[in-house]
Protein backbone atom coordinates (compact mmCIF):
# COMPACT_ATOMS: atom_id res chain seq x y z
CA UNK A 1 0.00 0.00 0.00
CA UNK A 2 1.27 3.32 -1.15
CA UNK A 3 0.28 6.51 1.38
CA UNK A 4 1.45 9.94 0.10
CA UNK A 5 1.15 13.30 1.29
CA UNK A 6 0.76 16.28 -0.81
CA UNK A 7 0.60 14.23 -3.84
CA UNK A 8 -1.83 15.30 -6.36
CA UNK A 9 -3.06 13.16 -9.16
CA UNK A 10 -1.09 14.90 -11.62
CA UNK A 11 1.88 14.69 -9.83
CA UNK A 12 2.78 10.92 -10.62
CA UNK A 13 3.53 10.33 -14.22
CA UNK A 14 1.04 7.60 -14.89
CA UNK A 15 -1.76 10.24 -14.67
CA UNK A 16 0.14 12.98 -16.48
CA UNK A 17 1.33 11.02 -19.39
CA UNK A 18 4.57 13.10 -19.37
CA UNK A 19 3.50 16.60 -19.02
CA UNK A 20 4.86 16.99 -15.27
CA UNK A 21 8.57 16.21 -14.71
CA UNK A 22 8.10 13.27 -12.19
CA UNK A 23 8.94 9.84 -13.22
CA UNK A 24 7.13 7.25 -11.04
CA UNK A 25 8.16 4.09 -12.27
CA UNK A 26 6.47 1.84 -9.67
CA UNK A 27 2.92 3.62 -10.09
CA UNK A 28 3.39 3.45 -13.88
CA UNK A 29 3.88 -0.36 -13.86
CA UNK A 30 0.87 -0.73 -11.32
CA UNK A 31 -1.31 1.10 -13.65
CA UNK A 32 -0.27 -0.84 -16.32
CA UNK A 33 -1.36 -3.98 -15.32
CA UNK A 34 -4.80 -2.45 -14.75
CA UNK A 35 -5.01 -0.47 -11.48
CA UNK A 36 -5.74 2.92 -12.57
CA UNK A 37 -8.02 4.96 -10.20
CA UNK A 38 -10.11 7.68 -11.65
CA UNK A 39 -12.31 8.15 -8.67
CA UNK A 40 -10.71 9.56 -5.55
CA UNK A 41 -11.83 11.95 -2.31
CA UNK A 42 -9.54 14.31 -0.32
CA UNK A 43 -10.00 16.05 2.81
CA UNK A 44 -9.26 19.20 4.00
CA UNK A 45 -6.03 18.70 6.38
CA UNK A 46 -3.83 15.82 6.47
CA UNK A 47 -4.94 14.99 9.85
CA UNK A 48 -8.26 14.65 8.83
CA UNK A 49 -6.92 12.88 5.57
CA UNK A 50 -4.99 10.59 7.19
CA UNK A 51 -7.73 9.54 10.11
CA UNK A 52 -10.05 8.64 7.36
CA UNK A 53 -7.83 6.75 4.93
CA UNK A 54 -6.05 4.85 8.26
CA UNK A 55 -9.67 4.16 9.60
CA UNK A 56 -12.06 4.05 7.17
CA UNK A 57 -14.20 6.52 8.58
CA UNK A 58 -14.75 10.30 8.29
CA UNK A 59 -13.37 12.57 10.24
CA UNK A 60 -16.31 13.71 12.10
CA UNK A 61 -16.42 10.38 13.62
CA UNK A 62 -13.23 10.79 14.89
CA UNK A 63 -12.68 13.62 15.83
CA UNK A 64 -9.41 14.68 14.02
CA UNK A 65 -10.76 17.34 11.85
CA UNK A 66 -7.78 19.70 11.86
CA UNK A 67 -3.92 19.33 12.42
CA UNK A 68 -2.84 18.30 15.67
CA UNK A 69 -0.52 20.35 17.62
CA UNK A 70 2.23 19.58 20.15
CA UNK A 71 0.20 18.93 23.65
CA UNK A 72 -2.61 18.02 22.59
CA UNK A 73 -5.51 15.55 24.23
CA UNK A 74 -6.95 14.51 20.79
CA UNK A 75 -5.65 11.94 18.80
CA UNK A 76 -6.89 8.53 17.09
CA UNK A 77 -8.85 6.65 19.42
CA UNK A 78 -8.62 2.66 20.65
CA UNK A 79 -12.06 2.12 19.57
CA UNK A 80 -11.09 3.34 15.81
CA UNK A 81 -10.19 0.12 13.45
CA UNK A 82 -7.10 0.43 11.39
CA UNK A 83 -5.91 -1.12 8.55
CA UNK A 84 -2.48 -2.03 10.28
CA UNK A 85 -4.77 -3.31 12.78
CA UNK A 86 -7.10 -5.32 10.09
CA UNK A 87 -3.71 -6.60 8.48
CA UNK A 88 -2.10 -8.18 11.29
CA UNK A 89 -5.08 -10.17 12.07
CA UNK A 90 -4.09 -11.51 8.33
CA UNK A 91 -0.41 -12.36 9.32
CA UNK A 92 1.25 -8.79 7.93
CA UNK A 93 3.75 -7.02 9.38
CA UNK A 94 3.11 -3.22 9.06
CA UNK A 95 5.42 -0.17 9.68
CA UNK A 96 5.10 3.49 9.01
CA UNK A 97 7.59 5.92 8.71
CA UNK A 98 6.91 9.56 8.53
CA UNK A 99 4.56 12.38 9.47
CA UNK A 100 1.75 10.46 11.46
CA UNK A 101 -0.33 13.30 12.32
CA UNK A 102 -2.49 11.15 14.70
CA UNK A 103 -2.18 12.58 18.28
CA UNK A 104 0.37 13.70 20.43
CA UNK A 105 0.21 11.53 23.32
CA UNK A 106 1.48 7.73 23.81
CA UNK A 107 -1.30 6.28 23.35
CA UNK A 108 -1.93 7.63 19.54
CA UNK A 109 1.63 6.20 18.25
CA UNK A 110 1.45 4.11 15.65
CA UNK A 111 2.79 1.45 17.93
CA UNK A 112 -0.58 1.47 19.63
CA UNK A 113 -2.95 1.48 16.72
CA UNK A 114 -1.26 -1.82 14.92
CA UNK A 115 1.79 -0.44 13.61
CA UNK A 116 4.78 -2.92 14.47
CA UNK A 117 6.98 -0.27 13.80
CA UNK A 118 6.90 3.63 13.95
CA UNK A 119 9.85 5.87 12.77
CA UNK A 120 8.75 9.54 12.21
CA UNK A 121 7.13 12.70 13.54
CA UNK A 122 3.72 13.11 15.24
CA UNK A 123 3.21 17.08 13.60
CA UNK A 124 3.27 19.12 10.51
CA UNK A 125 6.68 19.24 9.35
CA UNK A 126 7.73 23.01 9.87
CA UNK A 127 6.92 21.96 13.87
CA UNK A 128 10.46 21.53 14.80
CA UNK A 129 12.06 23.96 12.02
CA UNK A 130 9.84 26.78 12.24
CA UNK A 131 7.88 26.74 16.02
CA UNK A 132 4.71 29.28 15.39
CA UNK A 133 6.33 31.55 18.68
CA UNK A 134 10.00 30.52 18.88
CA UNK A 135 10.26 33.56 21.53
CA UNK A 136 7.72 31.85 23.79
CA UNK A 137 9.66 29.15 24.86
CA UNK A 138 12.72 31.24 25.32
CA UNK A 139 10.37 32.69 28.15
CA UNK A 140 8.77 30.11 29.40
CA UNK A 141 11.18 27.37 29.03
CA UNK A 142 9.38 25.08 31.31
CA UNK A 143 6.54 24.81 28.94
CA UNK A 144 8.52 23.84 26.83
CA UNK A 145 8.11 19.88 27.98
CA UNK A 146 4.90 20.03 28.24
CA UNK A 147 3.41 21.95 25.17
CA UNK A 148 6.89 21.57 22.47
CA UNK A 149 7.58 19.18 19.81
CA UNK A 150 8.55 15.68 20.90
CA UNK A 151 11.05 15.52 17.95
CA UNK A 152 11.36 12.36 15.85
CA UNK A 153 10.31 9.50 17.35
CA UNK A 154 11.15 5.82 16.71
CA UNK A 155 8.10 3.20 18.67
CA UNK A 156 8.01 -0.67 18.45
CA UNK A 157 4.43 -2.63 19.41
CA UNK A 158 6.09 -4.68 21.71
CA UNK A 159 7.30 -1.48 24.04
Amino acid sequence: MIWGDDVGWNNTSAYNRGMMGYNTPNIDRVAKEGGLFTDWYGQQSCTAGRAAFITGQSPFRTGLLKVGLPGAKEGLSGKDPTIPELLKNHGYMTAQYGKNHLGDLDEHLPSNHGFDEFYGNLYHLNAEQEPEHPDYFKLHPELKKVFGPRGVIKSFANG
